[in-house]
């Protein structure tokens, strides 16, 4: 008898039931909450460069429009199914709650390998899946507000974003309609790095937290932690990046080819170009190839950043995890069999819920960027900097001493656009890692850590939908 085949929403429900057992919600709340509100499932031909005729699938769910817009990113994927971008969007709406922004969950996705495309063929596809999210109402500043996800990025955000204007002639918020658009076209500075920063900020501060830290018997702090990254896509490479120039080690680095070890430490950037070059991480200078890339998964670490792919993690290879840390950067790495094994081995897995939270609150920023029609920092860092330069020069001159060049650039800095960007996602992530932990710490029956973000998550919700009035 064959295997069940996976299902993505599958286990995310599982997560959502378990939680929604430990609250003290009416069921018709939490069935409101679970469901799926609008699945918009299309087919739409393009005409090749080649001259023939292709049909294309593609997808958008609403999950929740219980704050509004819904905000949830565009995959390209020639794996792309109506379950994923179901579980996709009603995880959105999840994280967009423990995160405290205030959006409804969505995903997208349109079913294609973007490499088997040219350029002009994927500008076609973009703008065409776009018109016909137009045409449905599921996409506007303040109905449905898309972003990049897998397989997508900068480009094809602009693309959505033109073809949005040219369909919305005259309407002053339209640049709000997508997020994670260049710079030059109201995009907002700090977004790329965005999502693997917020993975940083997140496991930082779970490391900084002496009741976790005692219990799986780590010592406290970022500063040499032993870190195992899978992918080396924008998610993966940042948050590389971020836990080395943090004094972390990063001993290994794993892509679909395979993956790379080196027990004194690993650079991403160094190993980033070596696969431009060779198109593989492997043969990486002074490291140690590993053929089976899932292998690279079992390694003897502190942390474990899982930031590629779904369902890595689960029954079968769990009782061999390792490390004391788990963070989810990727959608749903780990099952919810990974997490009952991680619970009775003392594992502490960090949810892909909140963790990965960094580009949605980023898009946040952005999409408050158009609203505005503002630049952070625009209007008050001249301010600031003259500010700091008389504080400066009054400390000075009472006490007769002079503070060194370094320091002195670094007092006069007034914030600019991705200062704040930054600062606002590092606040985002402590808060709510602070939230998810009292939540998890205040309830015996929690046994791990994403059962505690679903039950916040699960509380904000119906709280919202209370106070609106739907359910009195």
């Amino acid at each position: 008898m064959p295997a069940p085949e996976y299902s993505f929403l599958d286990d995310v429900n599982k997560s959502f039931d378990k939680a929604a057992q430990l609250t003290n919600w009416d069921k018709g709340i939490l069935q409101q909450i679970k469901a799926c509100n609008s699945v918009y499932r299309m087919r739409f031909p393009i005409k090749r460069d080649n001259g023939t005729i292709e049909v294309i699938e593609a997808y958008r769910v609403q999950h929740s429009q219980h704050k509004s817009p819904c905000k949830g990113g565009i995959r390209f994927s020639e794996f792309v199914n109506q379950d994923e971008v179901m579980a996709l969007a009603s995880l959105m709406t999840y994280k967009c709650a423990i995160v405290n922004v205030p959006f409804g969950g969505a995903k997208g996705g349109i079913k294609i390998n973007p490499k088997n495309y040219s350029v002009y063929e994927l500008e076609k596809i973009t703008r065409r899946y776009t018109s016909e999210l137009i045409k449905k109402n599921f996409i506007g500043p303040g109905i449905d507000v898309p972003a990049p996800d897998y397989g997508t990025g900068e480009k094809e955000m602009s693309w959505i974003a033109d073809t949005y204007l040219s369909l919305r002639p005259g309407e002053i918020d339209a640049l709000g309609c997508v997020t994670g658009k260049p710079v030059s076209q109201g995009g907002v500075r700090g977004r790329k790095e965005a999502t693997g920063l917020g993975v940083f900020f997140g496991i930082r501060e779970v490391c900084n937290m002496p009741e976790v830290m005692d219990k799986i018997k780590l010592p406290l702090g970022i500063e040499g932690k032993k870190v195992v990254v899978q992918g080396l896509g924008n998610v993966g490479y940042h948050t590389a990046k971020f836990f080395r120039e943090h004094d972390a080690k990063v001993i290994a680095l794993a892509e679909y080819e395979g993956a790379i070890y080196n027990a004194d430490g690993l650079n991403e950037e160094d190993v980033f170009q070596h696969r431009n070059k060779t198109k593989s991480i492997l043969n990486f200078p002074g490291a140690t190839n590993i053929t089976n890339t899932a292998d690279a998964l079992e390694l003897e670490c502190d942390i474990l950043i899982p930031a590629a792919l779904e369902n890595v993690i689960n029954a079968e290879n769990a009782p061999r995890i390792k490390a004391k840390i788990v963070g989810e950067a990727a959608n749903g790495p780990c099952t919810p069999d990974a997490d009952e094994i991680f619970a009775k081995k003392g594992i502490v897995c960090v949810p892909d819920m909140y963790l990965n939270a960094g580009g949605v609150t980023v898009s946040y920023f952005e999409w408050l960027k158009n609203l505005s029609h503002v630049r952070y920092g625009r209007l008050e860092k001249r301010f600031t900097e003259n500010l700091n330069a008389h504080i400066l020069s009054q400390i000075e001159e009472l006490s007769g001493k002079k503070v060194s060049e370094l320091e002195r650039n670094f007092i006069h800095h007034g914030p600019e656009e991705v200062d704040l960007v930054h600062s606002g996602l590092e606040e985002t992530m402590i808060t709510s890692t602070r939230e998810i932990i009292d939540v998890w710490h205040s309830n015996p029956a929690i046994t791990d850590m994403r059962t505690a973000a679903f039950v916040s998550a699960i509380n904000k919700v119906a709280t919202t939908y209370v106070e609106l009035g739907i359910f009195p």
